[in-house]
């Protein structure tokens, strides 16, 4: 048979191991990384671990909105009610007003300060009442406690203020928790660690370098290798001499 009609069967050639030297670069590279950013590593994972334990051993808040609305009386514009109920929304936590809220609930007056907060709207004839407690049932109580009290006080001087004040909404018990968040605790953990992280990486000797490695630092200029080569120094002046 002739050789040009002679077909070689195609060798297959055998998967070429990895090289060892790339092996051994890649770990040295990776050994490197650990050296560098360890404090990142370690910061992070522990910053969001101590998060989750947070929320897991903290105890639940619950909080419960009632609603209170300011009416004007015949004669008076809309904007009077909205500045009086701003105006009543920055007194609810007088003792003159939690007074009958902490007879009503059991709570004391001081500590109902703490556990109540009122909000306003800049366009809206509206309070709005938050309480808070351990409990969901006691959160509730506390908050149309004090919004019974808040309209009894302010009805009190209707012939004054010529505006009236009513129960919008009552509250009514959360089904769950407000506080704590596991997802929010863990997320707020772990920004911790970053930002501890950091600056750990920051207060390492060296952070601010020039970037030279350590080997390069300690060799005097003007010196040569072991292995007879020049250093970077010297390459530089004998090309700047050449030119």
């Amino acid at each position: 048979m002739p050789d040009s009609e002679k077909q070689s069967a195609p060798a297959h050639a055998a998967p070429a191991a990895p090289s060892s030297a790339s092996a051994e670069r890649r770990s040295t590279v990776l050994r490197a990384a650990l050296r560098k950013w360890w404090p990142l590593l370690v910061a992070v994972p522990a910053g969001a671990v101590a998060g989750g334990g947070y929320a897991l051993v903290a105890t639940p808040q619950y909080q419960a909105d009632a609603y209170v609305m300011v009416v004007a009386d015949q004669g008076a514009d809309s904007a009077t009610a909205v500045s009086f109920a701003q105006a009543y929304g920055r007194v609810v936590a007088q003792p003159e007003i939690l007074a009958a809220a902490a007879a009503e609930t059991g709570v004391p007056v001081r500590e109902l300060t703490a556990q109540v907060q009122a909000q306003t709207s800049p366009d809206a004839p509206m309070i709005q009442i938050t309480g808070t407690a351990t409990g969901a049932g006691a959160a509730a109580r506390e908050a149309n406690a004090v919004a019974r009290s808040l309209v009894a006080f302010g009805n009190a001087t209707t012939k004054q203020t010529h505006v009236r004040m009513m129960a919008f909404a009552q509250a009514a018990a959360p089904a769950t928790a407000s506080t704590p968040s596991r997802s929010l605790d863990v997320a707020v953990g772990g920004a911790a660690g970053v930002l501890l992280g950091s600056l750990a990486l920051l207060a390492r000797p060296g952070a601010g370098g020039t970037g030279r490695t350590a080997r390069e630092r300690e060799e005097p200029a003007g010196r040569e290798r072991a292995d007879g080569a020049p250093l970077p120094e010297q390459q530089r002046e004998k090309a700047g001499a050449g030119a």
